[in-house]
């Protein structure tokens, strides 16, 4: 796990940069090649889904290979502190741990300054719905919401793959993942075409999700929130979340803050309710996002100190005992 460590110190120093030869941006570019190749609107809804599976296949198929080719090439120089060096790199790309917090910390301060105009022009940038009347509280909840479910997306879940499966399936997952973000939406266009990526992405974040819902209840222990509340909105309200995984997170973390998050959000000018999570005991607030946001670094740490820990049994395991 010396990888996954310092992926993570690595992304807390400098971030993600931008890129146009970002390897995500480059994910990006592959899947709408294989969608202008694959997506014909005239197709029946049946074949726009087969359509849909041929093009997750053949985009996690080449990034899955790609990675390999990575680890092929960085072993050919037979040096192991370049192949973890080369490793950590390329998984530091997989996740987004500070991007995330530095977006929510622009939100956070915009709104600590009064600017509510620009505050929610910037939570345009992070969510899909209509930012334009968004109200202090809103911007907060959206924010608030944003980073809870991306603490599995950006942060837990490649991590978790990667170490199931190495550096290949952290890359899949991000490509899996990456799919969703693009083709998975339940409008005119995509409704059957991205249907099966929609479905594989609930399928790769199943484990990640109910497993980061745990670790973000000992986070609020751990920073003395209340994680009485955030183990009793997780158990009561995880389950209604119209994603099968997003209310591990977003109910987890409305209860430690003592906030309600879900409600009234519009989407091109459409109403669309999400279920509630979390009960209003404070008021939505610009702290309430400086918290969640230590909720997920906190999470993000004991993660890594687990997996080490399973590393290490693992390995004495397989030794036939504990090697100190």
């Amino acid at each position: 796990m010396m990888v996954a460590v310092l992926a993570f110190i690595v992304d807390c120093l400098i971030g993600d940069p931008r890129s146009s030869l970002h390897p995500v941006v480059l994910i990006g570019k592959l899947i709408s090649f294989f969608e202008r190749l694959l997506y014909h609107e005239e197709d029946s809804d049946r074949k726009k889904i087969f359509c849909g599976a041929v093009l997750m296949m053949c985009v996690l198929a080449i990034c899955y290979g790609a990675a390999e080719g990575v680890l092929y090439l960085a072993a050919r120089f037979g040096n192991a502190y370049i192949s973890v060096g080369v490793q950590a790199v390329c998984l530091c790309f997989m996740i987004s741990p500070r991007n995330l917090a530095e977006a929510g910390r622009e939100i956070r301060d915009y709104l600590l300054e009064g600017n509510l105009e620009m505050a929610r022009f910037k939570v345009g940038w992070i969510v899909g719905r209509d930012t334009d009347k968004l109200t202090e509280g809103e911007a907060t909840r959206a924010t608030v919401e944003t980073i809870s479910e991306n603490t599995v997306d950006g942060v837990i879940s490649p991590l978790f793959y990667f170490f199931i499966g190495g550096l290949p399936l952290a890359v899949a997952y991000r490509a899996a993942n990456t799919m969703d973000s693009m083709i998975g939406y339940k409008n005119d266009k995509y409704l059957f075409f991205g249907r099966v990526a929609a479905k594989a992405d609930d399928v790769w974040n199943y484990i990640p999700a109910r497993l980061t819902g745990l670790l973000l209840v000992a986070a609020a222990f751990l920073l003395g929130f209340d994680w009485h509340g955030a183990w009793r909105m997780l158990r009561r309200d995880a389950a209604n979340h119209p994603s099968p995984n997003g209310g591990w997170t977003e109910s987890t973390v409305a209860g430690a803050l003592g906030v309600r998050l879900g409600g009234l959000n519009y989407y091109f000018g459409k109403p669309s309710f999400r279920t509630y999570m979390g009960d209003p005991v404070h008021e939505l607030e610009a702290r309430h996002i400086s918290m969640a946001i230590r909720m997920m670094y906190t999470a993000t740490v004991m993660f890594l100190a687990l997996a080490w820990a399973a590393s290490w049994l693992l390995g004495c395991r397989a030794t036939g005992g504990f090697v100190l």
